[in-house]
């Protein structure tokens, strides 16, 4: 009998070693993605496009555009709820594709919100 770990064969360390290469690698690319995603910009019109929002892939508001014909001086609550819209929209869609940029990485596995982008 092989004199060792309860359990672990003496070829295990090599497995182990693969194991650590490709974590590696999947950390490289996941800053790579990050990297990439935090670049890219993300927009959303509401009110039939009267109000637009512009975000970035660091979920910061970049850009607000409002048409004239949105602002009405007897009715600023629809337009507040419009701006919210555009951006919560905005923000939607940059979330999604964060999710699925990660989940080609990860193979669909979901990793919990790994490197602050879930």
């Amino acid at each position: 009998m092989a004199k060792g770990f309860r359990g672990v064969s003496p070829m295990g360390g090599a497995n182990m070693n693969n194991m650590m290469k490709q974590a590696q690698r999947m950390q490289q690319q996941m800053m790579q993605m990050q990297q990439e995603l935090e670049e890219k910009e993300y927009e959303a019109t509401v009110g039939g496009g009267v109000v637009k929002a512009v975000v970035t892939g660091k979920r910061q508001v970049k850009a607000v555009e409002i048409d004239p014909e949105a602002v009405d001086p007897e009715d600023v609550e629809m337009l507040q709820d419009l701006v919210v819209a555009a951006v919560n929209e905005a923000l939607r869609k940059c979330e999604e594709d964060v999710a699925s940029s990660m989940g080609k990485l990860t193979g669909g596995v979901n990793l919990g919100g790994l490197g602050g982008l879930l």
